[in-house]
């Protein structure tokens, strides 16, 4: 069973957008490292409160070497490195949900699978959980999610909504 392992930004975008259940209706299942728990919880802010009430689903999960900790670059925030972590502790078919690029670019070195909040709701658009994407992108972009001119024309084309004028 593919277990996915998420960081928290994916987590507060898709909280502060409604949407936080799309991975529940995409994988098996979900999992935070406890320092992605304690980045969400930090502030008493929507995002909290949603995680909070999904804990049925998603799974806090502790590393089991904290010290592996000291062989990421420093660069790298401590959940970002915990999802990493529990990813190679786990098995070959675990899927990280990461959007920092530079974090994005360990994982991938390190063998990780690895996709991030927009390749989520591609999926799901895919799947038929979300009717189109061009909104849930607005939407995002007004919550503070940067998304750059270039991306968003290609993941509306990707998902079969790209107009051109």
């Amino acid at each position: 069973m593919r277990r996915v392992i998420v960081n928290s930004t994916p987590i507060i975008v898709l909280c502060n957008i409604g949407l936080l259940d799309i991975l529940k209706a995409l994988y098996a299942e979900i999992c935070i490292p406890e320092a992605v728990y304690r980045e969400v919880t930090e502030k008493d802010d929507s995002a909290c409160q949603v995680l909070k009430t999904a804990l049925n689903w998603i799974h806090v999960e502790k590393i089991a070497n904290q010290s592996d900790k000291k062989m990421y670059k420093a660069k790298l925030h401590d959940g970002e490195v915990e999802v990493m972590i529990l990813a190679q502790e786990g098995t070959a078919d675990d899927l990280v949900v990461i959007d920092d690029n530079a974090a994005k670019k360990t994982a991938k070195y390190l063998g990780l699978k690895v996709t991030g909040t927009i390749g989520v709701l591609l999926k799901a658009k895919r799947e038929g959980i979300i009717p189109e994407i061009a909104s849930v992108l607005e939407k995002m972009k007004k919550n503070g999610f940067y998304i750059s001119e270039s991306l968003e024309q290609l993941v509306l084309e990707q998902a079969g909504e790209r107009h051109d004028i």
